[in-house]
């Protein structure tokens, strides 16, 4: 279960209309929550890339469901450099990525059981 506290810092940090300073609020992020929100959303953020990146070559990524506990496979495949890249997401996670701009479309639909 993610802290309630870091949940809501990720949902602003991956707000694109109205950003969280990091400078502003250093206090914030120098707390072992605000590092992991920090971390959480630069880890987001990178995954948000790499899906767009694969869409614009046209491979769809692939998301499974991993366990009984609602926790989610990501699977890039870049066939450009013959690799793959695959993300492991609690449900609370994905439900984050999936306020990045782009990532509903992207990602709803890609959403299958194993």
């Amino acid at each position: 279960m993610m802290d309630s506290f870091v949940r809501r810092l990720v949902e602003r940090l991956l707000e694109p209309s109205r950003p969280l300073s990091r400078n502003r609020h250093f206090h914030t992020f120098e707390t072992p929550e605000g590092k992991r929100a920090l971390t959480l959303a630069r880890r987001l953020r990178g995954l948000a890339r790499d899906v767009r990146r694969c869409l614009d070559r046209g491979v769809p990524p692939e998301v499974r469901e991993e366990g009984a506990d609602g926790d989610l496979r990501v699977e890039l495949r870049f066939d450009d450099l013959a690799g793959r890249r695959t993300a492991f997401l609690t449900g609370e996670e994905y439900a984050l990525l999936l306020r990045v701009p782009g990532m509903p479309e992207a990602l709803g639909d890609a959403r299958r059981a194993p």
